[in-house]
């Protein structure tokens, strides 16, 4: 089913794209998008309607609350908090990853002053963000379940994300007579989101032209209105638009995450990174199941 969910820019089914070994991603499992807090009243609806039962949440606490989600009323959802900032960041970037306060103009123009290009930043949030990633692919392997982990030992892994249950209704891993879908989101959309169904899609064998073109729609997707706001916002605190920032927030360069995907292929790929973040065999295979068919 073809899903449209008003009031959002960078939302896209994953279904479609072409396997390297031919077939193609199974649509209606994995979903991505920017903030849900935009979706306008009927973009709530639809998205009730959908066979979204499990939303995955890369923003931090501070991006959390100051833009929450807008959820159905109707319906429960579970939303899982993913975090691949910590540690991913230093400085005043570090601490903005982990606080729940508001951020003063001062302490932003730090923030962006301290940024790494969008490559580098890329590799950090892998450095450091592999059992997040690794709980994203779970989720999409089993929506809303993990029931792959009942049959296996409980793997060594760093501290687990953060999980805010609430499914209910039609039975497990069904919504609205569907397999429960997955929807992953940032904030734009466009970095931690993207870093991330570029890891799904190469571990399970997606043609890597096809996942590079996709990371890139995402620039295209938020010029505008969005892109606009949000670099307004940057020169209200005083902060000068170099390239590097503008890239930085609006940009999705093809040769960002191509270095992402280059740093997993000379770490033994990403189905390899995927596990050593506490995939088990048994859930890589279901991932592969879900999505490559």
């Amino acid at each position: 089913m073809t899903i449209t969910l008003d009031g959002l820019q960078n939302f896209r089914d994953l279904g479609g794209l072409p396997l390297a070994a031919g077939g193609s991603v199974r649509p209606g499992v994995l979903y991505r998008s920017e903030s849900l807090s935009g979706l306008s009243d009927a973009g709530v609806a639809a998205l009730s309607a959908s066979p979204i039962g499990v939303v995955a949440d890369f923003r931090t606490p501070m991006e959390q609350a100051s833009a929450p989600d807008r959820l159905p009323a109707d319906r429960e959802v579970e939303v899982v908090e993913l975090s691949v900032l910590e540690g991913a960041l230093t400085g005043a970037a570090g601490e903005a990853a982990t606080t729940d306060g508001p951020i003063d103009t001062g302490m932003a123009k730090k923030i962006l002053a301290a940024l790494p290009r969008l490559g580098e930043l890329y590799v950090q949030m892998l450095e450091h963000g592999a059992a997040s990633f690794a709980e994203a692919a779970r989720r999409v392997a089993a929506p809303g379940l993990s029931e792959a982990r009942q049959d296996v030992a409980a793997p060594q892994v760093p501290e687990a994300p953060r999980s805010a249950p609430v499914m209910a209704g039609e039975g497990a891993g069904t919504v609205n007579g569907h397999a429960s879908a997955v929807l992953v989101h940032c904030t734009a959309g466009k970095d931690r989101t993207g870093v991330a169904v570029a890891l799904l899609l190469d571990a399970v064998g997606v043609d890597r032209e096809a996942i590079v073109a996709d990371y890139a729609i995402s620039e295209r997707n938020l010029a505008g209105p969005w892109a606009e706001r949000m670099l307004a916002g940057i020169e209200q605190m005083g902060a000068p638009l170099t390239p590097e920032i503008r890239e930085l927030v609006t940009g999705t360069p093809p040769a960002a995450i191509e270095q992402a995907l280059a740093w997993l292929d000379e770490r033994g790929g990403s189905a390899a990174y995927l596990q050593s973040g506490g995939l088990a065999d048994a859930e890589l295979n279901a991932l592969r199941g879900r999505l490559a068919g």
